[in-house]
């Protein structure tokens, strides 16, 4: 059996090679970097550098334990999103049923660090892969692993994957449910239908032990047509689910529901927790973002969360930034712009441009207290691959050379632009860091 190990990764090289360190380090390992005593504000780091603040990390995952416990609800945090077994261990220790992957490469990684539990928010095509998987839970007996599927096809596939692989317990399938227009998932109640009676008739090699989808993409104009259409949809998620149980078409265990991105999470554990199923189930969340938050787009969401589930505010403080990308001032060509040294190959940009967040002018004793946050007029307006255009009143006194720290919007694709990120405490102290495998 596997057990979660992170030593490798804690072992592993660090030199100036990697984006984000010193030029002039010797090579040590990821477990050194806590221990160089190193300060963002002291510009011991070359810029542009991501950090993650670890006091908001660990608001953001206590405010989501509390969340889950008023709920009755689990999470299988989304790990695409960061794609860092440390920080998926730091999830399984603070309660996570699971972890949910987005391709089978991904729970390559989580397997190569001992993750047991893995649900698979995907399709698992092609035979590779399909191999991968079936050999993966004949090596493991311990091995918890779910994979969706929205075909009779893909079924036939995976059963016939299972007889070959010579596979002695069932591979075990999350019926898809999805909307038209969307991504994967069956369009029509009698497609699913079609699908988990499939998956029925491969029995013994494959086992139906739930329904899913993913309502993130289901956005309107307002906020209240958002709602409406994501209601409907979580309303055909358990439609199904009750067409299965009627015809007993489930394999043994607990019956698994699951959906809930980052936004719409408290109107998926409103609408399954009133499932009416005849065998007891489990409602397990996929929220992928929530423990770094952002400083735009979920900002946004979260409010419109507050309006939906006003009790939420009874649980503290609502989440909080930790990601922030920092950069220098390295022009200012015109009166209203400075240029930056950050672009689109260090920070996201896919859901809204970065938000200037506060500066420095660095110096000799420079400390958190030295940190001015921005007034109105500063705003970015576009990035290259190397440089950010900041749009600054004609007075703004940022100078060549002053440090600037910004906000991200979608934390996913600023993840993955970094190798490794420094974890900071409130003094901005390097205290760890972690790595990523996309």
């Amino acid at each position: 059996m596997t057990k979660i190990d992170l030593s490798a990764i804690e072992a592993s090289a660090i030199d100036r090679t990697v984006k984000g360190m010193p030029g002039d380090i010797m090579p040590m390992t990821l477990a050194g970097i806590g221990k160089k005593g190193w300060n963002i504000l002291r510009e011991d780091l070359p810029l542009p550098a991501a950090v993650m603040r670890e006091s908001a990390i660990a608001h953001n995952s206590s405010w989501m334990r509390r969340y889950l416990a008023a709920t009755g609800a689990d999470i299988a945090p989304h790990g695409k999103t960061t794609m860092s077994p440390q920080l998926y261990a730091r999830q399984i220790a603070d309660g996570a049923w699971g972890i949910t992957l987005g391709s089978v490469e991904q729970v390559q990684v989580a397997r190569q660090f001992g993750f047991g539990r893995l649900l698979l928010a995907n399709q698992p095509v092609g035979a590779r892969s399909q191999r991968y998987i079936i050999d993966e839970l004949k090596r493991d007996p311990d091995f918890d692993f779910y994979c969706f599927v929205d075909s009779v096809a893909l079924v036939r596939q995976l059963g016939q994957a299972a007889r070959a692989g010579g596979l002695t317990r069932p591979l075990q399938v999350i019926l898809e449910g999805g909307f038209q227009g969307g991504r994967t998932g069956c369009r029509t109640h009698e497609q699913a239908m079609e699908v988990a009676r499939a998956i029925k008739a491969e029995a013994p090699h494959l086992s139906l032990r739930g329904v899913g989808g993913y309502e993130g993409l289901l956005r309107k104009p307002t906020p209240e047509e958002s709602a409406k259409v994501v209601e409907d949809f979580l309303s055909s998620l358990l439609d199904i689910a009750t067409g299965c149980d009627r015809e007993a078409l489930f394999g043994e265990g607990e019956i698994l529901l699951t959906a809930g991105g980052t936004v719409f999470y408290d109107m998926v554990t409103k609408r399954f927790s009133k499932a009416g199923l005849s065998r007891p189930h489990r409602l397990v969340l996929r929220c992928g973002c929530y423990l770094t938050h952002d400083s735009d787009s979920y900002v946004k969401h979260f409010a419109q969360l507050r309006a939906r589930t006003p009790w939420v505010d009874d649980l503290g403080p609502a989440p909080q930034a930790a990601l922030e990308v920092w950069a220098y001032v390295q022009s200012r060509p015109e009166p209203n712009r400075a240029i930056l040294t950050v672009g689109r190959r260090d920070i996201s940009f896919d859901s809204a441009m970065p938000t200037p967040l506060k500066w420095l002018r660095p110096g000799q004793g420079v400390t958190v207290s030295s940190l001015q946050s921005f007034g109105p007029g500063y705003v970015v307006t576009g990035l290259n691959d190397q440089h950010c255009y900041l749009q600054v009143p004609e007075t703004s006194p940022l100078a060549v050379g002053d440090m600037v720290a910004f906000g991200i919007s979608h934390p996913c694709t600023t993840f993955d632009k970094w190798q490794v990120i420094s974890v900071v405490d409130d003094d901005y102290n390097v205290v760890s860091a972690i790595r990523t495998y996309f």
